[in-house]
């Protein structure tokens, strides 16, 4: 037989000696059950991919919030800033583009054929483009 280990008591009795061998298969059933955990590559590498999933959403919470708060910062100085008359100018300008956007409707309602009215979400996509594109031509203009 094996010397017991000069720390550890040797047992009274049957009964204190189960007791013992019942604590010492916990001990290396926990011991077991760790080196498993650590050895289970697929699980840690899932739970380091969890944790850094959850990192990069908090960071990008936080990047989100900062930069909301930049650009709410950022219009207010440029409206501060910006000259009244021009303040007046974009004003009348999206107007101006409303007001044609809602005369290209009513024209649209009167004069298109049924079967072109029906499909009209890509032709409204392509009228749109084309008024921005015609803005920012009449911009470069005037420039």
């Amino acid at each position: 037989m094996t010397q017991p280990p000069h720390d550890e008591p040797t047992a009274a009795g049957p009964e204190e000696l189960r007791e013992q061998v019942e604590q010492t298969r916990r001990e290396l059933g926990d011991t077991v059950e760790a080196l498993a955990d650590k050895t289970d590559v697929k699980a840690r590498a899932a739970e380091k991919a969890s944790q850094a999933k959850e990192q990069a959403s908090v960071q990008a919470a936080e990047v989100t919030g900062q930069v909301r708060a930049k650009a709410a910062e950022a219009a207010h100085v440029v409206q501060e800033k910006l000259p009244d008359p021009v303040e007046a100018k974009a004003a009348a300008a999206a107007h101006q583009a409303k007001a044609t956007a809602g005369q290209a409707q009513r024209m649209w309602h009167d004069q298109a054929p049924e079967p072109v009215r029906n499909s009209r979400t890509p032709l409204i996509a392509a009228g749109a483009a084309l008024a921005v594109a015609c803005l920012v031509l009449r911009r470069k203009k005037r420039k």
